[in-house]
């Protein structure tokens, strides 16, 4: 019924009966509606170049590969910061890729700083990787959801009855 040949090999396939297309009734449920396969297919990032300024935040569910300049907040699913890039912001990503000019805070999954990364504030991750000839000044902070809501959980301060001094006799 099936050979292994076919499949594995490389080469010309044998001729198919003919399969009408779909029609677009059966892709589409409406003309405002793409089917969810389409949501699902992932294609190549999109590309600010370094000719572009963009003043405000970026939010895409998407991979993005800065080359320009950012003022604002950028959130993608992956983030490509260029050697060119400049971005003053906060920064929150599945992946982030620095390679350029960071000023801001940073959270990712997965935080990888190249050689020739210039980062200027805190970084929140659940993995980082810092090549030699990274330039960071901040904190870096390891959280196993650093993607969640970006509140850094902080110790309580103490409480009054804490703070009491034990010596005095009114107390």
């Amino acid at each position: 019924m099936f050979s292994k040949t076919r499949v594995t090999e490389p080469g010309p396939r044998a001729a198919t009966p003919y399969e009408p297309e779909p029609t677009r009734a059966s892709t589409m449920d409406s003309y405002d509606h793409p089917p969810a396969q389409a949501l699902r297919t992932r294609t190549g990032p999109s590309v600010l170049s370094s000719d572009l300024t963009v003043k405000g935040n970026i939010t895409t569910q998407g991979d993005v590969q800065i080359e320009g300049t950012v003022d604002g907040d950028i959130r993608a699913h992956q983030l490509t910061v260029g050697e060119s890039a400049t971005i003053q912001g906060e920064i929150v990503a599945e992946e982030v890729i620095v390679n350029g000019r960071v000023i801001g805070r940073v959270r990712g999954l997965k935080v990888r700083l190249s050689a020739t990364a210039r980062v200027e504030g805190d970084i929140v991750h659940k993995t980082i990787a810092i090549e030699s000839g990274a330039h960071f000044e901040g904190s870096v902070q390891r959280q196993e959801d650093p993607l969640g809501n970006g509140v850094t959980p902080r110790l309580a301060p103490p409480s009054a009855a804490s703070r009491r001094d034990d010596t005095d006799p009114d107390a």
